[in-house]
Order: C-alpha cells, then structure tokens, then sequence
C-alpha cells in the first residue's frame, strides 16, 4: 500500500523477523519513513520492531495487518502524546505515544519507545538499528524517536489536536509487508 502524497504519514515496511537464540523470542523489523506531502523528511527515519506474525486486527500479541490507518493523540495510563512526562527514565509514566485507529478488533496498537528486544504486545517500537537479533533498542533513543515524531506533526499538520484522545487530521500511519 503505497503512501499518498497528502498530509502526514509514517510508512513503515516490514522487512525480515529476528529470533533470539537465548529465549526464542521473535520480532519483526522494518525500515520506517515520515513524508509530508509526499516528500520525504530526511531525518525522521530508522527502523522499526514489532510483535512476531501472522499480522491480524483481531488476535492480540501480534503484529496489525498491513494496511492504511489514521492517527490519533494517544490518551492512556501509560502512553500520552501531549501530557507525556519530562522524566527520560525507562520507568515513568506516562511515555510519549501516537494511536492508530480503525485497527478492527483491536484498540491501543500505538507507536511508542522500544526498549531491549521488544516492548510491545501489538504496538510499534521505533529504533536506530537491528542488525540482528543480538541488538537491544535504546529506551533513549527511541523515546527521542517518538518525540520527534510528535513534535513534527505539531508543526507540520494545521489544527493538530490541543488535548489527548482526539484523531489528529492528515495524519496516517501506512504500513506494508515485504517480508
């Protein structure tokens, strides 16, 4: 499903699963792309890491089906994407997060800080790199990540939502197997 050209969107694509040998967890990776218009924007890339397959919108613990999904300012215990906190440390609450709606039979699949191999039952973990299984995700760097995300769309986007729980308009997370 390709991106299309209008507003904000995030394409994500799937491209390899990883195995960790210790346990046998499992993960899937991919590379992820913001756009405005269509236009790339250089420096909100990386990868990705998300639940193991097969993708479903009605089986919990995996990861969602491809597809096109808009977005919404995130309004949970956990993950916030206006009142997150200011405190960095992996523990605090309430962590910086954006929700994907129309999900089918699932809700709070969010895009929102990784940590080690995978912190995620559904959701979306941005990163830096996986080269492989052996690689942790930075909380760090993946809770800057999300911000930078969060902090584009406010400036990009017109009319972008002033409290948490509100979709936010042209904004569309895009995402495509190539497994």
């Amino acid at each position: 499903m390709p991106i299309s050209n209008t507003g904000w969107e995030i394409l994500i694509v799937r491209k390899s699963t990883q195995k960790r040998a210790s346990d046998g967890k499992v993960r899937t990776v991919g590379l992820y792309q913001v756009f405005h218009d269509g236009a790339p924007v250089g420096e909100l890339s990386g990868m990705t890491a998300e639940s193991r397959g097969p993708s479903s919108n009605d089986t919990k613990g995996v990861r969602i089906k491809p597809g096109r999904y808009p977005l919404a300012t995130q309004a949970g215990g956990k993950y916030s994407t206006l009142n997150y906190t200011s405190n960095a440390n992996q523990a605090a609450l309430r962590k910086p997060g954006i929700e994907l709606l129309k999900t089918g039979g699932r809700s709070e699949i969010l895009i929102h800080p990784g940590i080690g191999f995978l912190a995620s039952i559904g959701c979306i973990n941005l990163c830096k790199n996986l080269p492989g299984a052996h690689e942790p995700i930075s909380y760090g760097g993946s809770r800057t990540r999300v911000i930078a995300l969060i902090d584009d769309m406010k400036q990009f986007l017109a009319g972008f939502p002033n409290a948490d729980g509100k979709p936010i308009a042209n904004a569309f997370a895009v995402i495509e197997d190539n497994l």
